[in-house]
């Protein structure tokens, strides 16, 4: 691309940053979210929906759509199918509540839809101001400690325990952890002397050894050609959707994915200095609604709940701070349409280092907590360890506000807590109400 038109559409020279930077950072969030591909439509096959045309939906919707973040908002954000909505979708819908998977895509366009008008009302940027400061300091820290969380249990290193119901350590002696090991020793190695891209070299570096582990499997073929989408293309059952005894399934798309998205921005953005002083990320609206407009657009093709990823935070880490980042991992993602085979290569023991790498370097924001006022202190506790413990920083987010307007009106201290929040709070319970129903 030339340099004119990067400089012009990306303003590279004012956010102190270069095209190679930009580009390796793209390259690196790619190759952590390449799981992605393989995990979501394995999970929506589960609940019925075509495998093979799924996953060309999936691989168009999370390059096109990323693409368009970077070009719209001029962030380094990538978006793909939120995985707790994919669960939800395939498990709690359809296999446990027996609904169609075309009338949770029906849910999923009314999510998008209500995102949507959040965004142009204004209601969305709201809630990011009348947020407490505690809790825009603890999502840093609760998304890098999810983050952390995902690097080990994609590397084998944390398994959960059906008999002790808990994380426990996996086994460690095994060809995938000591691969994933020896991937953490040589990024930990390479950012310890200051080594530029040193997420991306050693994701290389660690599939390259992998080959004689036999951990990477190599392909039989480098190129194919992707299956028609015509069989999950609008297939969505709005009308159906609409009835009011499915109210509360709409609510466990929309608050769990509103602040997923929201956490994800502001965690990602405060690692890449991204933020005002009050803690804010300035014109968040572009952002936001290039989010709820995926949304939308991907539930016309039987892809749930578009989500900003937490990976997005590998490429601010490798030094990515535009939308130029976000485009070269769309192209990235786009290509793999051609080159599935190839990509695919890369094992998820070479990218779960990088992600502990990323969660240790985004817990810094914890020492702007006022742990001296309890008031402060236990709301962003409660957002990290909640965020944490049901492996979601949306129910993270929620309980944290939650309890900051409790703890401070029980306090004494009620006017310390902005109007806007005793209503934020209201939909907030009613969510918290039907997850345990």
């Amino acid at each position: 691309m030339n340099n004119k038109i990067t400089e012009k559409l990306f303003k590279l020279t004012a956010h102190r940053t270069n095209v190679r930077t930009e580009f390796t950072a793209g390259l690196t969030v790619f190759m952590t979210m390449l799981y992605v591909l393989i995990v979501v439509p394995g999970m929506l096959e589960e609940g019925g929906i075509p495998k093979g045309p799924v996953t060309i939906a999936v691989i168009l919707m999370t390059g096109i759509i990323t693409i368009i973040m970077g070009l719209y908002s001029n962030r380094p954000f990538a978006l793909a199918p939120g995985l707790g909505s994919v669960a939800f979708l395939s498990v709690t819908l359809v296999v446990s509540e027996g609904i169609p998977w075309q009338v949770g895509m029906g849910m999923v366009f009314i999510s998008g839809v209500l995102f949507v008008l959040f965004t142009i009302l204004g209601l969305r940027q709201l809630i990011v101001k009348v947020m407490p400061p505690a809790i825009k300091l603890s999502i840093g820290a609760g998304v890098g400690l999810f983050i952390a969380l995902i690097g080990f249990r994609n590397a084998g290193l944390v398994v959960a325990s059906e008999d002790a119901n808990s994380l426990q350590l996996g086994d460690i002696s095994s060809p995938n952890a000591i691969l994933a090991l020896i991937g953490f020793l040589i990024m930990s190695v390479l950012l310890a002397r200051n080594v530029r891209g040193h997420l991306l070299i050693g994701i290389v570096i660690v599939t390259l050894i992998g080959i004689p582990m036999e951990v990477t499997k190599l392909p039989d073929s480098v190129f194919s050609l992707p299956q028609s989408i015509a069989p999950v293309a609008f297939k969505l059952d709005i009308m159906e959707a609409l009835k009011i005894s499915y109210f509360p399934f709409m609510l466990a798309f929309f608050v769990p994915d509103f602040f997923s998205s929201l956490g994800t921005m502001l965690g990602v953005a405060s690692k890449g200095d991204m933020l005002d002083k009050n803690g804010d990320l300035p014109n968040i609206d572009k952002p936001f609604s290039v989010d709820a407009g995926g949304t939308v657009l991907g539930s016309l093709f039987s892809v749930p709940v578009m989500s900003t990823y937490v990976e997005s935070a590998a490429g601010v880490e490798a030094g990515g701070r535009t939308g130029l980042t976000s485009v070269t991992t769309g192209i990235l993602f786009l290509l793999t349409l051609f080159i599935t085979p190839l990509i695919m290569i890369i094992p998820t023991e070479a990218t779960a280092p990088a992600l502990i790498l990323v969660g240790l370097t985004m817990l810094s924001s914890v020492k702007n907590i006022n742990f001296a006022d309890v008031t402060e202190s236990l709301p962003a506790f409660m957002t990290i360890v909640i965020t944490i413990f049901t492996f979601n920083f949306g129910n993270g987010i929620a309980a944290g506000i939650i309890i900051y307007v409790v703890v401070k009106s029980l306090s004494g201290r009620f006017r310390e807590v902005h109007w806007g929040l005793y209503i934020v709070m209201i939909p907030l319970i009613i969510y918290f109400i039907t997850l345990a129903e």
